[in-house]
């Protein structure tokens, strides 16, 4: 049986959705990936790519009323964070063979099988599976963006697990802003309380070095051998050809060759994108001094940080 992966994006991250796609594509057997196209450029582009093991799923016709309201109020960052758990529920609604349904962040990428996550979640006999950020000391976020990343999240087609998506779903529509409020932040935060009030539904995944990004990546294997999968949080296109891998840490040596395996895979996107005559969205340029030292910042934490796909060979 497949296992179903769901994502959203608007068009600034549909480079990243593709090289997503792409990496299940390699590394698992059997998975449909769908996406709740979070404006008409990525259900216009994503149906032309005609991809066998995606589905598209239109914003529009998930939408309710309390949403609308919520949309009017909210940035398109902060929507998207809203509409996260109800992309869930908006699989289990269109294919009613699918067991769960794993939400993944449209910048993730898998350098192995996500089954060896899932299976964790099988051996404990629960509902929901979430994964801690798992901060080096250096780095750590926990009282600002809190214990737990919304990047790997699965829920199971079962009354625990509806239980706890329906309570989220409840809590983002009633608050979602990026802002730290009342020990809220987005949608995020809210995981922060589920081991304690869903304790029988929840489980929390022990296999941390299967996840990582930049704030953890130090946790790398030693062997060399690359995690499960690696959210490439801040990865930005600044223009057609150059890239900003992250900002504002040292991810190390080994973590390296992950972002070089990545960039590869972008420059194969890239060149599907040529092939169809469209350019690579970019995310909108702010100008403010504010983004300017942090760039600053990120340039002087590591030199790798921005990097040009110009002469990079795509695939592996």
């Amino acid at each position: 049986m497949a296992e179903h992966f769901v994502t959203l994006f608007s068009g600034s991250f549909l480079a990243s959705g593709l090289s997503l796609y792409r990496s299940l594509e390699q590394h698992s057997s059997d998975f449909l990936l769908w996406v709740l196209c979070m404006d008409e450029t990525v259900e216009a582009r994503l149906r032309s790519f005609a991809l066998p093991r995606l589905r598209v799923m239109p914003l529009r016709t998930i939408e309710t009323p309390a949403l609308l309201i919520a949309k009017s109020e909210r940035t398109v960052a902060e929507y998207c964070w809203t509409m996260t758990p109800f992309s869930i529920t908006a699989v289990f609604d269109r294919d009613h063979s699918a067991q769960r349904v794993t939400y993944v962040d449209a910048d993730l990428f898998f350098f192995g099988d996500p089954v060896a996550l899932l299976r964790e979640l099988d051996e404990a006999g629960r509902d929901v599976l979430i994964t801690e950020h798992a901060y080096d000391p250096e780095y750590d976020q926990s009282k600002t963006s809190g214990r737990f990343c919304v990047q790997f999240v699965t829920f199971r087609r079962n009354p625990g697990g509806n239980r706890v998506c329906r309570w989220w779903q409840e809590r983002c529509v009633e608050w979602c802003y990026n802002r730290h409020e009342g020990g809220k932040f987005g949608d995020q935060k809210y995981l922060n309380v589920w081991p304690e009030i869903f304790s029988r539904e929840v489980y929390v995944l022990k296999a941390v070095s299967e996840a990582l990004a930049p704030w953890n990546a130090r946790l790398l294997a030693r062997d060399g051998r690359p995690p499960v999968f690696y959210h490439f949080h801040g990865l930005r296109y600044l223009s057609q050809s150059r890239i900003r891998l992250y900002e504002g840490y040292r991810v190390g040596i080994a973590a390296l060759e992950l972002y070089d395996q990545y960039v590869r895979h972008l420059a194969a996107v890239q060149r599907e994108f040529q092939l169809t005559a469209l350019e690579i969205p970019m995310v909108p340029k702010v100008r403010t001094l504010r983004k300017m030292l942090g760039r600053l910042y990120g340039r002087l934490r590591d030199r790798r940080a921005i990097v040009s796909l110009k002469g990079m060979t795509p695939g592996k």
